[in-house]
């Protein structure tokens, strides 16, 4: 059995966006997806810059080598767009997710960055393969806010990781398995911040061709207003030689990519009527021959396009005390992911990450580690200070903090429950002694008329109280608390 794929690429402009800032790549060994940003003359360039650097790749690799592939492709597709930026800082800012899968037989080596998405359908099980690099997502990771809140968070656009140009390329690499009637689906945000993924899975579920899967899909997300760009890639995984119908062989290029990285501008498209009609048809995707490095659409060879006139001063100046304002932000809160305190969650000490500060509503601090220790059972000077808020240079530092409240806290409850055996010895010998008393009408040793002993009286508790270390809250408040 050979596997193969059988796909199909579509790339809608939306109904708010005035051009497709997405580009995509489907291949008989390839598919790629990336959503550029950066506005006008900057995100539609980063994409396709993605895409077109990846292309190369849609080839007979072996499987020991499609990381390294994808690696390599990605580091340099940012290096040019580095270059770029160096040599007209007009472009400063654009930047572009990619989300792309290469396969060798039944390998496929995954690589992501940013918020585009890869889903698979196997049987009845539909899943997200990807992690998005975004804010909210690690939001929802470190459980302090929900997926549902996570889908209408203000900054739920707010990307971590990104090919930008200006930083290192870190994009998630894996290896997975293939299988005989997997179907995957590559999209960008367009697609899955407007349809849910339950209708997702119905859609790729109910439709068998991947033609009508991802025009039926774009027109999900245009009935969902369409505020972003749309690009979809359905690729189904087959036999070669007893599938249905034959794998695709053609290589093809949607959306920026596919007409050179310029933005195409929709004005009688029917995603353009859409406000309207409410219908629209996708655009075609590009059938790309290898042979010519600039794919061209037909009306290239009839139409110049004039120059891009640049921005204004007082835009770029803009732009880029924006993209200032979102690094300072950003290195500021990666700042705060170093620092660590000593705190309460849930009325417990508990060791955070952060600082305990909250910006747009938004905490700056989260629980790292947990503890069983009551705040109620802790002596008063901690937990006073601990009320406050300990601060710590580093983890290690924080966790030598809570040994320390863990031990005035531990002999609180050894001093208590030292006193609590004394004081129960005491009742013990009491009741003892009243028996003995009752029994015996006195206290003394019981001898008969030959001198003979046949009952003593209780012995009595030999010690001192223990002593309660001070600043212990009290015995009610102490707990059984030893782990971390």
């Amino acid at each position: 059995m050979t596997l193969a794929l059988r796909y199909a690429v579509r790339s809608d402009v939306g109904l708010l966006r005035e051009g497709n800032e997405d580009s995509a790549y489907a291949g008989p060994r390839l598919l790629a997806v990336a959503d550029g940003m950066g506005g006008h003359a900057a995100g539609e360039v980063a994409s396709a810059v993605a895409i077109a650097t990846l292309a190369g790749l849609d080839d007979d690799l072996p499987a020991s080598e499609l990381e390294i592939a994808l690696s390599t492709a990605v580091a340099h597709a940012n290096q040019i767009l580095h270059d770029m930026v160096s040599a007209d800082p007009s472009i400063g800012g654009m930047g572009t997710t990619l989300t792309a899968m290469l396969w060798s037989g039944s390998k496929v080596a995954l690589c992501h960055i940013g918020d585009s998405r890869a889903y698979v359908l196997s049987g009845d099980k539909f899943r997200l393969i990807t992690h998005d690099h975004t804010l909210v997502q690690s939001l929802v990771d470190d459980g302090r806010i929900s997926p549902d809140e996570a889908a209408t968070h203000p900054q739920r656009s707010l990307l971590l990781r990104a090919l930008d140009g200006t930083s290192e390329a870190e994009p998630d690499l894996s290896i997975r398995e293939a299988y005989l009637g997997d179907r995957y689906l590559l999209c960008s945000d367009g697609l899955s911040g407007v349809v849910s993924e339950e209708t997702l899975h119905r859609t790729l579920a109910a439709v068998d061709e991947p033609e009508d899967a991802v025009l039926q899909l774009v027109e999900l997300a245009i009935r969902g207003g369409g505020p972003d760009n749309i690009t979809c890639i359905v690729a189904d995984v087959v036999d070669s030689s007893t599938a249905p119908s034959a794998p695709s062989h053609g290589s093809v290029m949607a959306g920026a990519a596919s007409n050179g990285g310029r933005p195409t501008i929709r004005t009688d498209s029917p995603a353009a009527r859409a406000h309207l009609l409410s219908q629209t048809t996708p655009q075609p995707a590009i059938v790309v021959d290898h042979q010519d490095p600039a794919p061209r659409d037909a009306h290239d060879e009839e139409e110049t396009e004039p120059p891009r006139r640049r921005w204004p001063i007082v835009t770029s100046l803009f732009v880029l005390l924006v993209v200032v304002v979102i690094g300072g932000l950003y290195l500021g809160w990666r700042y705060t992911q170093d620092q660590y305190y000593v705190g309460i969650d849930g009325g417990n000490v508990a060791i955070f990450r952060g600082i305990n500060q909250s910006v747009a509503g938004i905490n700056l601090s989260h629980v790292h580690e947990r503890t069983d220790i009551p705040l109620s059972g802790v002596p008063s000077p901690d937990s006073s200070t601990i009320r406050a808020t300990v601060s710590a240079s580093s983890l290690v530092a924080a966790q030598t903090i809570v040994n320390n409240i863990r031990k005035d806290y531990q002999n609180c409850q050894a001093a208590y429950a030292a006193k609590r055996q004394f004081d129960l010895a005491q009742v013990r010998y009491r009741s003892a002694l009243h028996n003995y008393q009752k029994k015996y009408g006195n206290d003394k040793v019981q001898r008969t008329a030959k001198g003979k002993i046949t009952a003593t009286p209780p012995p009595k508790p030999s010690g001192t109280p223990p002593t309660i270390p001070a600043g212990c809250p009290g015995p009610a408040a102490t707990g059984s608390g030893s782990g971390s």
